[in-house]
């Protein structure tokens, strides 16, 4: 089982800059590389201070010019927000860069207030995703691509320069629920997902989904791969795991404002609202724990055949906690699970 840092860039407040929090970023993408994780995720979002990254494939760049194995993946690219005879040239462009270490991972979009002021609300916007999805695969492994759809009508045209691959870079979908995981995958995809606050069950439940279909594609199916995404953190002792809970805790007030609640947010910054959920509910949904117990927690993870579990553990911890617990499970816990 391999292990991903997802650089989330959460910008608590807004007099650290965002100039700050980059380079926090960068430093944790440099010593993630150092450890021996698989790679490193970049969100794509605007507007808002969670997950704050409108520009992943600048920081990608960016990131393997300081690195040498790293992989870098888009966790995710939102296509809806995109021209994809723009994005094409960008992305191959970005394949070459970062020497064909970079893995798309693509998206409709999550958050309302974004989606919604930027022109493809999110009650519309699995069509356009999906036929954005369509047309860049198409940009991507053929020539003189012509397109007369809903969403997008142009003559033939070739996008240069053409990518490393025949297929460009590995493309890797976005999806919660189980069947669409299994959907996604009969279709070839890699798979990303994430319970969230979901149970045990709702993960066993995703990977069964995925194992389905990989199980029906046989041969076809043989090296696509599952990542999950967790928030995690390795405390130091119990008075630092329950001060990160209570830091988790205010990530997710804000969080679920944006991805279930009414999205109140001023001056880019996302109102803290009340949750329904307890703190104790919480812990149990995530990796806030120390080493032996992160071991413990991510055991049943590698016994279900998750091929990369992607650690956030940007929720709002100060630089020097989060550099510490990057490096105590890369040293600590990732060598139980090398293969």
């Amino acid at each position: 089982m391999n292990f991903c840092q997802q650089l989330s860039a959460y910008l608590r407040v807004k007099e650290y800059t965002g100039r700050q929090l980059y380079q926090d970023m960068f430093e944790q993408a440099l010593l993630s590389d150092q450890g021996g994780y698989d790679s490193v995720g970049l969100t794509e979002h605007h507007l808002i201070n969670i997950l704050m990254m409108p520009a992943p494939l600048h920081f990608a760049v960016k990131i393997a010019e300081a690195t040498k194995n790293i992989k870098i993946i888009t966790s995710v690219a939102v296509l809806p927000l995109h021209d994809m005879r723009v994005f094409a040239g960008e992305l191959i462009a970005t394949q070459i860069f970062t020497d064909d270490r970079l893995i798309l991972g693509v998206g409709r979009g999550a958050f309302a207030y974004e989606m919604a002021r930027l022109d493809s609300p999110l009650e519309d916007s699995r069509e356009k995703f999906n036929e954005s999805l369509d047309v860049l695969k198409a940009l991507l492994t053929e020539e003189e691509v012509s397109w007369n759809g809903k969403y997008y009508n142009f003559e033939p045209l070739t996008i240069m320069p053409r990518p490393m691959s025949n297929s460009g870079p590995q493309i890797m979908m976005a999806a919660l629920d189980p069947e669409g995981i299994y959907a996604s995958t009969k279709k070839g995809f890699h798979i990303m997902t994430t319970p969230l606050s979901g149970d045990h069950q709702l993960m066993l439940d995703q990977v069964s989904g995925f194992n389905r279909a990989k199980r029906e594609l046989g041969d076809d199916g043989k090296d696509l791969t599952l990542s999950l995404s967790r928030v995690a953190y390795v405390a130091k002792n119990e008075s630092d795991r329950r001060e990160k809970l209570e830091i988790a805790y205010e990530y997710y007030s804000r969080f679920d404002n944006v991805f279930t609640g009414p999205g109140i947010v001023k001056n880019g910054m996302i109102e803290i609202l009340p949750r329904k959920q307890s703190i104790e509910e919480l812990e149990q949904s995530l990796l806030i724990c120390s080493t032996e117990e992160m071991i413990d927690k991510l055991s049943p993870y590698s016994e279900a055949g998750i091929d990369r579990v992607i650690l956030n553990m940007n929720f709002g911890a100060s630089h020097k906690d989060t550099m510490k617990s990057i490096q105590s499970f890369a040293e600590k816990v990732a060598p139980h699970f090398s293969k």
